[in-house]
C-alpha cells in the first residue's frame, strides 16, 4: 500500500470514528463520563401541579422552546397553565437580517421585519406545545438593548441600533409606543405578574453570556424580590459558555450537560420522555429563521432532560 493511500485509510478511518462518537449516544457517554454522571446524580425538579401558574420569562424567541419545552409540557399535561413573556421580539440578529433580507446593510425597517418574523415563529411554537394564544405576550423591547435599559436608559428612551426605533413599534405588544426605557420594561413586566400571578417564574440566570439573558434576570428577580415572592424563581442558562452545549446537533436521549458558566449553581434536573423530546425539536423547527443560521446550536438543546435551579448566583466561600 502506498504511503498516499494509507494516509487516505486512516483519514477516512478517523471520520468515520468521528462520526461514530458525535452520533452514537452510547460514544458519547463515554465520551463524556463525569458531565454525564454529573446530570445523572442531580436531584429532580419539583414535579408540577394542577391548579398551578407558571410563567417563563424569554429574553427573545426561541428562548422559551430551549430552556423549558420540556417544562411545558409537564406543565399542561399535570393540569397546570403556563404563559410565556418575551422582552424583545429577536430584532437585532444582524446575521440573520443580512440572510433572510439579502441586503449587505439591513434597514431598520428590515429589522423591525426580522422582529415581526420571529414573533410569528415564537407563536407557531407555542402552537405546537399547545400554550393558548392568548397566554403569548410580546413586550417588544429592543433585542441586543436590555443591558442599556437596566443600568443607563431607566428613564431615558433608548435607541436601538437596530431598528431605530426609540419606543416599541409592534402593534400586537403590550403596550405599543412604550418608550424603550428601564421603567416601561418593569411596567410591563408588573402588568404582567398581576395577570398570571404566577406560582413558578423560570426566567433567565444572570450567569448567562448575553447580556439580554442577564438584564431580563435583573428585572424580574428585583420586580418578585420587592413583592417578596423570589422564592418563586428557577432559573436557565442558554449562552453557558465556551461551545455549549456540547456535542452540537440532534442527540435525542443524551442529557443536557451543565453549563460551564454554571457548575457553581444547585441545579435539579427535568427529565423529558421521547415523546416530549420529540414535541421539543418540532416547536424548534417553527423558528425558522434561527434553525437557517443556528441549527445545530438550537438543535443541541433537545436532551432527555432540562436543568433549572432555584439559585440566584453562586454560594459565597465563608471566609
Amino acid at each position: 500500500m502506498s504511503r498516499r493511500l494509507r494516509a487516505a485509510v486512516l483519514t477516512a478511518g478517523l471520520l468515520l470514528t468521528t462520526a461514530f462518537v458525535i452520533n452514537t449516544t452510547g460514544a458519547l457517554r463515554l465520551f463524556y463520563p463525569r458531565a454525564a454522571g454529573a446530570v445523572a446524580a442531580l436531584p429532580a425538579v419539583a414535579p408540577y401541579h394542577a391548579g398551578e401558574r407558571v410563567l417563563i420569562v424569554a429574553p427573545h424567541p426561541d428562548d422559551e422552546t430551549l430552556c423549558c419545552a420540556g417544562s411545558v409540557l409537564q406543565a399542561q399535561a399535570a393540569g397546570a397553565q403556563v404563559w410565556v413573556v418575551w422582552l424583545t421580539s429577536g430584532d437585532g440578529f444582524e446575521f440573520d437580517a443580512v440572510l433572510l433580507e439579502h441586503a449587505p446593510r439591513p434597514s431598520g425597517t428590515q429589522f423591525a421585519a426580522l422582529g415581526a418574523r420571529r414573533t410569528g415563529e415564537a407563536a407557531r411554537a407555542m402552537q405546537v406545545l399547545k400554550v393558548p394564544p392568548d397566554h403569548l405576550i410580546f413586550l417588544g423591547y429592543p433585542d441586543g438593548g436590555l443591558l442599556h435599559l437596566f443600568l443607563e436608559n431607566y428613564a431615558q428612551p433608548y435607541t436601538s441600533r437596530y431598528t431605530r426605533a426609540a419606543h416599541v413599534p409592534y402593534p400586537q405588544a403590550l403596550t405599543p409606543g412604550a418608550p424603550y426605557t428601564g421603567r416601561s420594561v418593569e411596567r410591563d413586566l408588573a402588568r404582567v405578574l398581576d395577570r398570571v400571578k404566577p406560582d413558578r417564574v423560570l426566567a433567565p440566570s444572570v450567569q448567562d453570556a448575553h447580556p439580554d439573558h442577564r438584564a431580563a434576570s435583573y428585572f424580574v428577580t428585583r420586580l418578585l424580590a420587592a413583592r417578596g415572592e423570589e422564592r418563586r424563581l428557577r432559573f436557565w442558562i442558554v449562552h453557558g459558555g465556551l461551545e455549549y452545549p456540547l456535542p452540537k446537533g440532534l442527540h435525542p436521549r443524551f442529557p443536557l450537560l451543565i453549563a460551564p458558566r454554571g457548575r457553581s449553581l444547585a441545579w435539579q434536573r427535568l427529565d423529558l420522555t421521547p415523546d416530549q423530546e420529540d414535541a421539543k425539536r418540532r416547536a424548534l423547527l417553527e423558528h425558522r429563521s434561527q434553525m437557517d443560521v443556528l441549527g445545530r446550536f438550537l438543535l443541541a438543546f433537545v436532551r432527555e432532560n432540562e436543568l433549572l435551579t432555584p439559585q440566584v448566583a453562586p454560594a459565597r466561600r465563608q471566609p
